[in-house]
């Protein structure tokens, strides 16, 4: 089955985007405007006859081989990757260039609309919204502002592995307060 550059160029064309389809590349190139990437080139492309697909987005960051903060900057990557769905990240050693992709083999499926529109909308939310962000900063500082939201990642962790905990958590940390025996205090005592 696998897919075909004409199926997702109908996809984009669905969507009302403009594209360029490069058949002998087996990829099409696509763009967007972002608030936080100046140029948000996207490729898709198709390898293996149409059974492995890739979203991408190439020279997210360039230049970061003698970049001061180099290893704050891949460390924050991880940390990216580790926190939300489906996006990874690739560096190029031999230039510096990073980019964001998705990725996964579809073998003897089919990528459908639905799943080619999640991919896209996943790819460029995370880059511009809450990466570049933060990469940003890491650029400039060598600091992740990430590390100072572990405990609010740590809460979404918890509601998305135990749906409804933190309303427990609540109700039980609002009962002790009332009671008067507050963690804070106790460690007081």
């Amino acid at each position: 089955m696998a897919a075909t550059l004409e199926q997702i160029a109908r996809y984009l064309d669905n969507r009302g985007w403009s594209y360029e389809l490069e058949q002998d590349n087996n990829r099409i190139i696509t763009g967007v405007q972002a608030d936080n990437l100046e140029n948000f080139l996207l490729v898709i492309q198709l390898d293996e006859d149409g059974e492995f697909f890739k979203l991408f987005a190439p020279q997210v960051i360039s230049g970061i081989i003698d970049h001061p903060h180099k290893e704050a900057i891949l460390q924050s990557m991880l940390c990216i990757s580790w926190e939300t769905k489906m996006l990874q990240w690739e560096y190029d050693p031999s230039d510096g260039e990073i980019r964001a992709i998705i990725e996964f083999p579809l073998e003897d499926s089919i990528l459908t609309e639905k799943q080619f529109n999640r991919c896209l909308s996943g790819l460029i939310q995370i880059v511009d919204e809450i990466a570049m962000p933060r990469l940003q900063a890491v650029m400039e500082t060598g600091t992740d502002p990430g590390d100072e939201d572990i405990g609010e990642r740590l809460l979404l962790t918890l509601q998305e592995e135990a749906p409804g905990i933190l309303e427990l958590l609540e109700r039980a940390m609002e009962a002790r307060k009332n009671r008067g025996i507050f963690p804070a205090e106790e460690d007081k005592s």
